[in-house]
Protein backbone atom coordinates (compact mmCIF):
# COMPACT_ATOMS: atom_id res chain seq x y z
CA UNK A 1 0.00 0.00 0.00
CA UNK A 2 1.46 3.46 -0.60
CA UNK A 3 2.49 4.79 3.00
CA UNK A 4 0.34 8.07 2.04
CA UNK A 5 -3.20 9.71 1.30
CA UNK A 6 -1.19 11.99 -0.95
CA UNK A 7 0.28 9.37 -3.10
CA UNK A 8 -2.94 8.17 -3.60
CA UNK A 9 -4.21 11.43 -4.74
CA UNK A 10 -1.64 11.58 -7.18
CA UNK A 11 -2.51 8.19 -8.51
CA UNK A 12 -5.78 8.57 -8.96
CA UNK A 13 -5.32 12.21 -10.12
CA UNK A 14 -3.05 10.57 -12.98
CA UNK A 15 -5.82 8.39 -14.00
CA UNK A 16 -8.06 11.20 -14.52
CA UNK A 17 -5.10 13.39 -16.19
CA UNK A 18 -4.87 9.89 -18.61
CA UNK A 19 -8.63 10.66 -18.82
CA UNK A 20 -7.94 13.02 -20.87
CA UNK A 21 -9.87 15.49 -17.96
CA UNK A 22 -9.46 19.15 -18.76
CA UNK A 23 -10.67 20.03 -15.09
CA UNK A 24 -9.65 17.89 -11.78
CA UNK A 25 -11.07 19.12 -8.52
CA UNK A 26 -9.32 17.55 -5.44
CA UNK A 27 -11.00 18.64 -2.22
CA UNK A 28 -9.41 17.33 1.09
CA UNK A 29 -11.41 18.08 3.83
CA UNK A 30 -10.49 17.60 7.19
CA UNK A 31 -13.31 17.72 10.59
CA UNK A 32 -11.77 16.83 13.46
CA UNK A 33 -15.52 17.30 14.88
CA UNK A 34 -16.32 15.10 12.90
CA UNK A 35 -13.16 12.48 13.04
CA UNK A 36 -13.32 12.30 9.09
CA UNK A 37 -11.08 12.92 6.81
CA UNK A 38 -12.62 13.14 3.27
CA UNK A 39 -10.55 13.21 -0.57
CA UNK A 40 -12.46 13.58 -3.16
CA UNK A 41 -11.03 13.46 -6.79
CA UNK A 42 -13.88 14.82 -9.32
CA UNK A 43 -12.54 15.27 -13.69
CA UNK A 44 -14.71 15.77 -16.50
CA UNK A 45 -12.66 13.17 -18.76
CA UNK A 46 -14.12 10.28 -20.74
CA UNK A 47 -15.68 8.33 -18.06
CA UNK A 48 -16.50 4.64 -17.48
CA UNK A 49 -19.53 2.72 -17.98
CA UNK A 50 -20.69 1.20 -14.64
CA UNK A 51 -19.41 -1.85 -15.24
CA UNK A 52 -15.67 -0.32 -15.81
CA UNK A 53 -16.44 1.60 -12.54
CA UNK A 54 -16.96 -1.59 -11.05
CA UNK A 55 -13.87 -3.52 -12.61
CA UNK A 56 -11.97 -0.75 -11.57
CA UNK A 57 -11.88 -1.19 -7.98
CA UNK A 58 -11.23 -5.37 -8.51
CA UNK A 59 -7.00 -5.27 -7.84
CA UNK A 60 -6.29 -7.05 -10.96
CA UNK A 61 -8.42 -4.97 -13.72
CA UNK A 62 -6.46 -2.11 -15.28
CA UNK A 63 -7.45 -0.37 -19.08
CA UNK A 64 -3.80 0.67 -19.49
CA UNK A 65 -1.64 -1.65 -21.73
CA UNK A 66 1.48 -0.58 -20.17
CA UNK A 67 0.64 -2.42 -16.62
CA UNK A 68 -0.97 -5.47 -15.80
CA UNK A 69 -2.32 -4.46 -12.77
CA UNK A 70 -4.19 -0.87 -11.79
CA UNK A 71 -3.42 -0.91 -8.04
CA UNK A 72 -4.36 2.92 -7.72
CA UNK A 73 -8.17 3.10 -6.69
CA UNK A 74 -8.09 -0.86 -5.14
CA UNK A 75 -5.71 0.79 -2.78
CA UNK A 76 -7.11 3.87 -2.10
CA UNK A 77 -10.28 1.98 -1.09
CA UNK A 78 -8.62 -0.13 0.90
CA UNK A 79 -6.97 2.35 2.69
CA UNK A 80 -9.79 4.08 3.69
CA UNK A 81 -12.41 1.26 4.09
CA UNK A 82 -9.57 -0.25 6.52
CA UNK A 83 -9.06 2.56 9.00
CA UNK A 84 -12.77 2.72 9.41
CA UNK A 85 -14.08 4.97 6.47
CA UNK A 86 -15.72 4.16 3.20
CA UNK A 87 -15.09 4.55 -0.46
CA UNK A 88 -17.22 5.56 -4.00
CA UNK A 89 -16.95 5.71 -7.20
CA UNK A 90 -19.39 7.82 -9.93
CA UNK A 91 -18.62 8.04 -13.64
CA UNK A 92 -20.48 8.64 -16.59
CA UNK A 93 -19.02 8.02 -19.80
CA UNK A 94 -18.98 11.44 -21.75
CA UNK A 95 -19.09 13.01 -18.81
CA UNK A 96 -16.21 12.50 -16.54
CA UNK A 97 -15.72 10.16 -12.91
CA UNK A 98 -15.70 11.29 -9.30
CA UNK A 99 -13.80 9.16 -6.38
CA UNK A 100 -14.53 9.56 -3.00
CA UNK A 101 -12.49 7.97 0.34
CA UNK A 102 -13.40 8.88 3.24
CA UNK A 103 -11.69 7.93 6.72
CA UNK A 104 -11.91 7.86 10.14
CA UNK A 105 -9.10 10.49 11.33
CA UNK A 106 -8.35 9.15 14.93
CA UNK A 107 -8.10 5.56 13.35
CA UNK A 108 -5.25 3.76 13.93
CA UNK A 109 -4.54 2.18 10.81
CA UNK A 110 -5.02 5.58 8.81
CA UNK A 111 -2.28 6.39 7.04
CA UNK A 112 -1.33 9.95 7.21
CA UNK A 113 -2.23 12.79 4.91
CA UNK A 114 1.57 13.30 3.49
CA UNK A 115 2.91 16.00 1.48
CA UNK A 116 -0.14 16.81 0.06
CA UNK A 117 0.95 20.82 -1.12
CA UNK A 118 3.93 19.22 -2.96
CA UNK A 119 1.52 16.51 -4.63
CA UNK A 120 -0.86 19.58 -5.67
CA UNK A 121 2.28 21.32 -6.81
CA UNK A 122 3.64 17.97 -9.26
CA UNK A 123 0.62 18.02 -10.55
CA UNK A 124 -0.34 21.70 -11.35
CA UNK A 125 3.27 21.93 -13.15
CA UNK A 126 3.32 18.62 -14.66
CA UNK A 127 0.38 19.15 -16.18
CA UNK A 128 -0.43 22.75 -17.64
CA UNK A 129 -2.99 21.56 -20.75
CA UNK A 130 -5.15 20.84 -17.46
CA UNK A 131 -6.84 22.92 -15.33
CA UNK A 132 -7.17 21.83 -11.27
CA UNK A 133 -9.41 23.60 -8.57
CA UNK A 134 -8.12 22.64 -5.19
CA UNK A 135 -9.52 22.97 -2.27
CA UNK A 136 -8.49 22.26 1.63
CA UNK A 137 -10.68 22.28 4.00
CA UNK A 138 -9.55 22.04 8.17
CA UNK A 139 -12.95 22.32 10.59
CA UNK A 140 -14.24 26.08 9.65
CA UNK A 141 -11.48 27.06 7.52
CA UNK A 142 -10.16 27.05 3.62
CA UNK A 143 -8.45 27.91 0.56
CA UNK A 144 -8.68 27.08 -2.66
CA UNK A 145 -6.02 27.37 -5.83
CA UNK A 146 -7.85 27.42 -9.31
CA UNK A 147 -5.32 27.18 -12.21
CA UNK A 148 -7.80 29.04 -13.99
CA UNK A 149 -7.92 32.18 -11.93
CA UNK A 150 -3.94 32.30 -11.91
CA UNK A 151 -4.29 31.56 -16.17
CA UNK A 152 -6.18 35.05 -15.66
CA UNK A 153 -3.58 36.99 -13.87
CA UNK A 154 -0.53 35.73 -15.25
CA UNK A 155 -2.17 35.69 -18.98
CA UNK A 156 -1.53 32.52 -21.21
CA UNK A 157 1.85 32.38 -22.17
CA UNK A 158 3.22 32.36 -18.92
CA UNK A 159 4.28 28.41 -18.05
CA UNK A 160 3.63 26.92 -14.59
CA UNK A 161 7.07 25.64 -15.11
CA UNK A 162 8.67 29.01 -14.74
CA UNK A 163 10.60 29.01 -12.11
CA UNK A 164 9.01 31.66 -10.34
CA UNK A 165 5.90 31.03 -11.29
CA UNK A 166 6.45 26.96 -10.08
CA UNK A 167 8.38 28.83 -6.62
CA UNK A 168 5.01 31.01 -5.83
CA UNK A 169 2.74 28.25 -6.55
CA UNK A 170 4.74 26.34 -3.82
CA UNK A 171 4.70 28.80 -1.80
CA UNK A 172 1.07 29.42 -2.39
CA UNK A 173 0.22 25.87 -1.21
CA UNK A 174 2.26 25.37 1.57
CA UNK A 175 1.39 29.04 3.47
CA UNK A 176 -2.25 28.24 3.08
CA UNK A 177 -2.68 25.04 3.86
CA UNK A 178 -0.34 26.31 6.96
CA UNK A 179 -2.51 29.36 7.63
CA UNK A 180 -5.91 26.90 7.41
CA UNK A 181 -4.77 23.92 9.59
CA UNK A 182 -2.85 25.68 11.89
CA UNK A 183 0.28 23.29 11.14
CA UNK A 184 -2.05 19.87 12.36
CA UNK A 185 -0.25 16.63 12.39
CA UNK A 186 -2.65 15.04 9.92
Amino acid sequence: MMPEIALNILDIAENSVRADASLIGITVSVQPEEDTLTVSIKDDGCGMTTEQAEKVQDPFFTTRTTRKVGLGVPFFKQAAESAGGSFQIGSEEGKGTEVTAVFRLSHIDRMPLGDISSVIHTLIVFNEQIDFRYTYRYGEKSFVLDTREMREILGTEISFREPEVSAFIREYLETNKEETDGGAEI
